[in-house]
């Protein structure tokens, strides 16, 4: 069989293209409230799914004219869901997403920054500004610059009358320390933050709870022959993969590895430098997101990012991605 390699790709995406692709992703297209099972033991996830229903019927119903629709529930003008790691926050926030009629956007912090980036800020005001609702997943407070952008935006868009609701992530050892994303979001957004209101998510990550270690990674020539079986599959060498990924502009990642059936990635190493470490965060984001399966060889994938990395600024963001990667290579292994 004939393999396929991502590095001869040249995906291309429109701007249009990039607003019709402001939707949940697959792997979150068929989720609704009545699919999410709260922990019994967690009462913050119940109580986050009764709230964030009754802003889907805020949005959906919204008040007669001439009433200041803002001003009774805090929870009609925006909603920020603050917790660790696979808590089901994304669950929550594509189902909102589902519950409410169009227009309306969907997206990660990174997604709606390349829009921008695109579109120019105007642009991108006046494309999203008649939209109901702007869910933006996965609010990033590691770069102060897009930061501001997005709060200049959100800020735009909550004025022309869209409701808004974001997630970020508390990490894993600051669980229990209180509101601690929930503190860094409000500062980083003051201009904006008595437009929302927090809803902490707490519980274990479920994408690894009573699962075993991360797979151990297969030899060069295995992965070759379990490639070479598996139909619709990639195969590229780690040093090729990541030296292709700095000519992409990231909002293309995801037409990049539209439609693939598995990944496999020969030779991987920890990553030494920040800039591609941060552009694997955003290709593992898009795999997650379509549930492609990853397989490797090289070190183990838990250890592409240097316990430096993991100590630094972006910490938050490299947790995450190495969460959705072991589930991405149990997958693989499944």
């Amino acid at each position: 069989m004939s393999l396929d390699h991502l590095v001869d790709a040249t995906p291309f995406v429109s701007p249009g293209q990039l607003i019709e692709g402001l939707v949940p992703p697959p792997r979150f297209g068929d989720v609704r409230f009545s699919t999410y099972r709260p922990d019994p033991s967690e009462k913050s996830q119940a109580a986050a799914l009764s709230a964030l229903e009754t802003m889907a019927g805020s949005i959906t119903n919204p008040p007669k004219k001439g009433r200041f629709r803002r001003s009774a529930d805090p929870v009609s003008a925006g909603v920020y869901l603050d917790g660790g790691f696979g808590v089901g926050k994304t669950h929550l926030l594509a189902s909102l997403w589902h519950a409410v009629p169009g227009p309306k956007a969907y997206g990660t912090f990174v997604e709606y920054t390349n829009l921008v980036g695109a579109l120019g800020f105007a642009e991108a005001v006046k494309r999203l500004s008649g939209h109901r609702l702007l869910a933006v997943d996965e609010f990033e407070l590691d770069d102060p610059g897009d930061t501001m952008l997005m709060t200049r935006l959100l800020g735009e868009l909550s004025d022309a009358g869209v409701f808004l609701a974001a997630t970020s992530n508390t990490l894993p050892d600051k669980l229990g320390e209180g509101r601690f994303a929930a503190e860094d979001f409000k500062r980083e957004i003051s201009k904006l933050s008595d437009r929302f209101t927090t809803l902490r998510v707490e519980g274990p990550d479920f994408r690894h709870t009573g699962l075993a270690e991360a797979p151990k990674p297969s030899s060069d020539t295995a992965l070759l022959a379990v490639a070479g079986h598996t139909a619709g599959a990639t195969l590229d060498s780690f040093d090729a993969l990541t030296a292709k990924l700095a000519t992409l502009h990231p909002s293309t990642y995801g037409a990049l590895v539209e439609g693939v059936a598995a990944v496999h990635v020969s030779g991987v190493r920890p990553l030494a430098d920040q800039s591609a470490a941060l552009r694997w965060v955003v290709l593992i984001d898009r795999l997650y997101d379509r549930s492609i399966p990853v397989r490797s060889s090289g070190v183990p994938l838990d250890e592409l990012f240097t316990p430096e990395m993991l100590r630094g600024g972006y910490r938050k963001k490299y947790l995450r991605a190495t969460s959705r990667l072991l589930a991405l290579a149990r997958d693989g292994r499944a």
